[in-house]
C-alpha cells in the first residue's frame, strides 16, 4: 500500500443536504426505502477491503437555513475519510489550499474543514471506527 493511500482520502464518510423539513424527510427514507434512523441521519456500515474492519458513512439531512455549511453557498457537503489528518492538512497547506478551522479531536475521530475550488466545503475526518463498532450495532443500515 502507498504512503499516499495511508494518510489521503480512503472513502466517503458522510453525505450532507440542506432540506426544509429534515424530520419528514429522514421518516421518508426510514419509510420508503428502510434507512435505519437516528437523530443525525442513517450511519451505514461497511467494511474496509484491506482488513476487513467496519468502516461508517453518516447520511444526514440538515435544515434548509443551517450555517454549518458556510461559507459554501451549496446545498451539500461531502465527508470524506482520510488516514492521517494531520500530514495531509500538512500538504493541503503547502498547496495554497483554503483550510477553513484548526483540526478537532472528539472520541469517534478528527476534522478539518476546507474549501475546493468551486466553493464546496469539504469534511476531512480521520475516522475512530471501533467508537461507532460499539455503540452502534445493528443500528446501522447496511
Amino acid at each position: 500500500m502507498s504512503d499516499q493511500k495511508n494518510y489521503k482520502v480512503q472513502g466517503i464518510g458522510g453525505i450532507f443536504f440542506k432540506c426544509e423539513n429534515p424530520q419528514k424527510v429522514k421518516d421518508w427514507y426510514s419509510a420508503n426505502l428502510g434507512l435505519v434512523i437516528d437523530e443525525y441521519g442513517s450511519l451505514f456500515e461497511f467494511r474496509n477491503t484491506d482488513d476487513n474492519q467496519k468502516n461508517y458513512l453518516q447520511w444526514s439531512p440538515f435544515d434548509a437555513g443551517t450555517t454549518y455549511f458556510k461559507p459554501s453557498e451549496k446545498e451539500f457537503m461531502i465527508n470524506y475519510r482520510v488516514g492521517d489528518l494531520e500530514k495531509l492538512v500538512e500538504e493541503l497547506k503547502k498547496n495554497g489550499v483554503t483550510i477553513l478551522d484548526e483540526i478537532e479531536t472528539y472520541e469517534y475521530g478528527k476534522f478539518v474543514h476546507i474549501m475546493d475550488p468551486e466553493g464546496n466545503k469539504i469534511e476531512l475526518w480521520e475516522a475512530v471506527d471501533d467508537l461507532f463498532t460499539k455503540s452502534h450495532e445493528g443500528k446501522t443500515t447496511h
